[in-house]
């Protein structure tokens, strides 16, 4: 029995100095604040890289006045498919420069409001309206920052000109409200306030445009006196912040600007909290003392359940580390990836992308939920699938397919953006099966195969369709066109990308297994499609598997990117894989990749395909490999060094989880016990609550 508590708490992070690298963040999985060394957004960015401090939400997403929201204005680049038939995609930007940016932009996520310190004698910075870090950061002394994610709260404690300051934060989990707690003698001095900022929405990473102050409007409407109510307006988004303070000593305020205010207290404590809405409706806003105690309830009960796994004991100095990831991957997912949308790259830290989300990335962050035995948290995004469900058929429709086509990076409308790889992507497809074949297997819920059935369907029609019928060979071929995973292989010579046919012939597998649980006839189509299906590409010379069937040189000029040689053998059991070849395979990939070319999810598929051919070494390895898009930093983040616009990159960490997870529960025909950790007495695994892999 693991001791829940003291394995969380044990990797509670905490520093002593500050680090826009590495700012601590609270969360409910729509709603996520980010904060500086002060537990608020006091700071302005002090390095050039670095996380802005944002206050993000599901819901809250902006598109300028001015944006063209119709992309059947946008000209579709004709390509040919193998058949000889064309299909367009929104690939090219050339002489429709402007239409495409505006189309990828809007809408996009936004900052909803700033929540600092104001200190009377720092002189406020009118460009950035934020404070001087140098004048501010000179006058701090004795500063320490404990977030405890046992409990879902940020302490931080620092002396301003020698007076203490201390400030508690905390998320509630089920609205999106903030709570605060301030305690120091400079309120009462006149030398501290709270100040409330709302910027204009931005595509930029930090979602906030604090120049443009006339293209957005601010209200505040004073309830009583103790209640505020700011309404916001940017162009067609409209929001709400509502503030209701706890404190004894009366409230005052002052407008410093046309979207920036401060209030103070003639005592020494400020106790408030702030709900953030995207409708007008009125609620009832819990004290901070409400706030704290729902949130220790709430992450008491996500620790105890669901699944955990302890290395204490281990004599491999890597084993800490990993806890440690795994750990604080655990929180980082749960407070941004889990909420009634997909999840975006950066999830609700900052904008990546403008803040839409990539379906093809779901999995990575959300999959691992359902073997950690929480599959409620992956449940609360499959809805908005079917809401999106009529644009996905139109997408199909429009380009000659049947079935549902669903987009690739995305916003809450299901609209797909143009892009040169964007459009031509299709690994996403069967995503939808993937989901639901693992509700299934945890739950054996017949439930799930009628609530997931029409999706399940519609999917299968596409991917059947898609594929092209080749008269020489008597087969079904993939592409081309198509961009694969391993996005550095030209669409026109695509054919037949490994990772793709695989995941169709998986895809096609459990269709057919859906039909008969259902007691249902299968389509004739499917059957026949499954049987005479590609197979997988190979490098007959050197017997290892190629990118795809056109690739010559696999693991020299192309060896870079996402190896996805092995993805047949790590996010799902490739049909019709075989185990010598994937081995050479893996030899192959580890002596010739580009390492430093991955990104964040590349390391823990490399350790699951490590994993299922039993090198469970090199499954440690893969998992903990010095390379620059495999850091995490001392909050969590898996940084993706080298890469300015990516300072965090949650699908790493939820690959991560999904890996140590197989590894420690096993997959489909494996029988022993901890499969992926080596067995030679280095590494003490005590685990519980896993489900199997596929």
């Amino acid at each position: 029995m693991i001791d829940r508590q003291a394995l969380v708490r044990r990797h509670n992070p905490y520093t002593f100095s500050w680090d826009p690298r590495s700012p601590f963040s609270l969360g409910n999985g729509n709603f996520t604040f980010t904060g500086d060394f002060t537990g608020l957004q006091t700071c302005s960015d002090t390095q050039t890289v670095s996380i802005p401090r944002c206050t993000m939400s599901s819901w809250g997403f902006h598109s300028y006045a001015d944006a063209p929201l119709n992309a059947d204005d946008l000209r579709l680049q004709t390509f040919i498919r193998e058949d000889g038939s064309t299909v367009g995609y929104m690939s090219n930007p050339t002489g429709q420069e402007d239409l495409y940016h505006r189309l990828r932009i809007n809408p996009h996520r936004c900052h909803l409001g700033n929540i600092g310190l104001r200190f009377a004698s720092i002189k406020e910075n009118k460009t950035s309206h934020l404070y001087l870090d140098t004048d501010l950061l000179s006058q701090i002394e004795h500063s320490k920052q404990f977030l405890d994610m046992y409990a879902g709260i940020l302490e931080s404690y620092f002396t301003y000109r020698g007076k203490p300051v201390e400030v508690y934060t905390t998320v509630h989990p089920d609205i999106d409200a903030l709570s605060i707690k301030i305690r120091s003698s400079l309120f009462r001095e006149g030398e501290l306030s709270l100040s409330v900022r709302f910027p204009y929405g931005s595509h930029e990473m930090s979602g906030a445009d604090w120049i443009n102050e006339d293209r957005h409007v601010t209200d505040l409407y004073r309830n009583s006196d103790s209640s505020f109510l700011f309404a916001r307006k940017m162009d067609e988004f409209v929001y709400t912040t509502s503030v209701e303070f706890f404190s004894d000593t009366r409230i005052t305020y002052q407008r410093e600007s046309p979207h920036s205010w401060c209030f103070t207290t003639s005592g020494e404590t400020m106790e408030l909290t702030l709900l953030f809405s995207g409708d007008t409706l009125m609620r009832q806003i819990p004290s901070f003392e409400a706030t704290r105690a729902a949130c220790e309830v709430s992450w008491k009960q996500f620790w105890q359940t669901g699944a955990a796994v302890s290395f204490d004991g281990s004599s491999d100095a890597r084993a800490q580390e990993l806890e440690r990831r795994v750990v604080l991957s655990q929180y980082l997912l749960a407070i941004q990836s889990f909420g009634s949308l997909p999840p975006a790259e950066t999830g609700l830290t900052c904008n990546s992308w403008y803040g839409k989300f990539h379906l093809e990335m779901h999995p990575w962050q959300a999959l691992h939920a359902v073997f950690w035995n929480r599959p409620s948290l992956l449940d609360r995004s499959l809805e908005w699938y079917a809401t999106i469900l009529p644009g996905a058929l139109e997408r199909a429709r429009s380009q000659g397919y049947a079935g549902a086509r669903w987009p690739k990076m995305t916003d809450p409308s299901g609209n797909d953006s143009p892009s040169h790889i964007g459009a031509l992507l299709c690994w996403q497809q069967p995503h939808i099966l993937l989901f639901a074949e693992a509700l299934y297997r945890v739950g054996g819920d017949a439930r799930i195969l009628h609530r997931f059935k029409r999706l399940v369907e519609d999917t299968m029609t596409f991917i059947v369709d898609y594929l092209q019928w080749d008269p020489e060979h008597k087969r079904y071929v993939l592409g081309p066109p198509l961009i694969p995973v391993q996005e550095n292989h030209a669409p026109e010579d695509t054919l037949n990308p490994i990772f793709e046919l695989e995941y169709w012939r998986w895809a096609l597998l459990t269709a057919l297994t859906w039909k008969k649980r259902l007691g249902e006839e299968s389509p004739q189509k499917w059957a026949e499609v499954m049987n005479l299906l590609s197979l997988p590409p190979i490098d007959e010379r050197n017997q290892r598997y190629r990118a795809h069937e056109r690739c010559t040189d696999t693991y020299g000029r192309y060896a870079t990117d996402h190896p996805a040689v092995i993805l047949p053998y790590a996010l799902i059991p490739g049909p019709a894989i075989d185990r010598t070849l994937m081995n050479r395979t893996v030899d192959a990939v580890l002596e010739s990749w580009k390492m430093e070319s991955l990104w964040g999810w590349d390391f823990p598929s490399l350790a699951m395909a490590c994993a299922r051919l039993g090198r469970t070494e090199e499954a440690i390895a893969m998992l903990l490999l010095d390379s620059p898009k495999n850091t995490y930093r001392m909050n969590g983040h898996n940084a993706q060094i080298g890469n300015d616009s990516l300072p965090l990159y949650l699908p790493g960490n939820g690959a991560l989880l999904l890996a140590v997870g197989m590894m420690c529960a096993g997959w489909d025909g494996e029988k022993r016990l901890t499969p992926g950790f080596p067995h030679d007495g280095t590494w003490n695994v005590t685990h519980e609550g896993f489900s199997r892999y596929f």
